[in-house]
């Protein structure tokens, strides 16, 4: 696993140890950011399944200013933490250990909003619709922002969640990539 793109190119990244953790394969990150941007000029990321931060510290790299990044497990809070390290990001991030339904609250309390957010739940524990019908209803996108999700093919999600509609969706394998934005693209 490494950093593909941008200021952090080729820097390789530490994994959560155990099998609590699914990676987004390096292949289907570059298509994800290919899709996003592939670049970015500021904004602020929410990972709302931070895992190792590989997704997080990528924005970054590409341009990205600001990375808020939540986890409920302590292995991928300590990796995460380790990955900033290694990339010099730590000052551009900040780590959660808390569930993502809380966290969405909780930035929603503080008036938050996103050029990003990334979805990618523990396949069996997905509550996608939940949580892009609340991030839809609180307006925690920015008007010009990009909700990724990354989802198994056996879940099947709305074209639209209150003001997000999805834009695009593509397959690799056994995972879907759909990306949602606030304006209906015509």
């Amino acid at each position: 696993m490494r950093v593909i793109s941008g200021k952090k190119k080729g820097l390789q990244l530490k994994a959560v140890p155990g099998q609590t953790t699914r990676p987004t394969t390096d292949k289907v990150k570059e298509s994800i950011f290919n899709m996003i941007g592939p670049y970015f000029d500021g904004g602020r990321i929410l990972d709302l399944y931070g895992g190792s931060g590989a997704i997080s510290i990528e924005a970054l790299s590409r341009g990205v200013e600001e990375a808020i990044i939540v986890d409920r497990d302590r292995k991928a809070i300590e990796t995460i933490h380790t990955n900033l390290k290694l990339c010099r990001l730590e000052q551009q991030a900040q780590v959660f250990r808390t569930e993502a339904g809380r966290a969405l609250k909780a930035l929603q309390k503080q008036e938050k909003k996103f050029t990003l957010i990334f979805l990618d739940p523990p396949y069996q524990k997905q509550r996608l619709s939940e949580e892009l019908a609340y991030i839809a209803e609180h307006q925690l996108l920015s008007r010009d922002g990009q909700a990724v999700v990354e989802h198994a093919l056996t879940v099947s999600l709305s074209d639209s969640y209150g003001s997000l509609h999805k834009r695009r969706e593509e397959k690799y394998g056994d995972t879907v990539i759909a990306i949602y934005s606030e304006e209906d693209e015509q």
